[in-house]
């Protein structure tokens, strides 16, 4: 009777795990990372402009924006139609369907002045346009 029960004198005790359980994150990264992929060729547009780097986090989205590019000569194109500065606001309001809360990105080439950009941006504003965002590229990895 030299045999040991295990609910009686020959307890063990139990040390906590000290391990982070990665798994889920790698899920999560994933999945972001399958978004993003997904996400990024449908922002682009046809005007070639050089954009400036960002750290700050994408927006969601909830619809399609309408785009308003500025490139290096400092001329304004809708979508990819060029416009004039006094055009864009009419021309945003019959493509939105007279819809103030559409959202509508402004990507404005690094060449350009920031007043250029301002410009844009509050004609957009002053049109009734409140959903207003500035486009930048993400930094690229060194």
């Amino acid at each position: 009777m030299g045999a040991s029960m295990p609910g009686r004198g020959g307890r063990r005790r139990y040390h906590k795990m000290a391990e982070i359980n990665v798994t889920p994150l790698v899920d999560v990264m994933l999945v972001l990372l399958i978004v993003f992929m997904v996400a990024a060729p449908l922002l682009t547009v046809g005007v070639p402009v050089d954009l400036p780097q960002s750290h700050g986090p994408a927006m969601p989205q909830d619809d399609k924006p309408l785009a308003v590019s500025i490139d290096g000569a400092g001329k304004v194109f809708l979508q990819e139609t060029e416009v004039t500065l006094e055009d864009l606001v009419p021309r945003l309001l019959a493509i939105s369907k007279e819809r103030p809360e559409t959202r509508i990105y402004v990507r404005g080439d690094k060449a350009v002045g920031y007043g250029r950009v301002m410009e844009v941006m509050g004609t957009i504003n002053a049109g009734g346009f409140s959903k207003v965002a500035l486009v930048a590229e993400p930094p690229k990895p060194k």
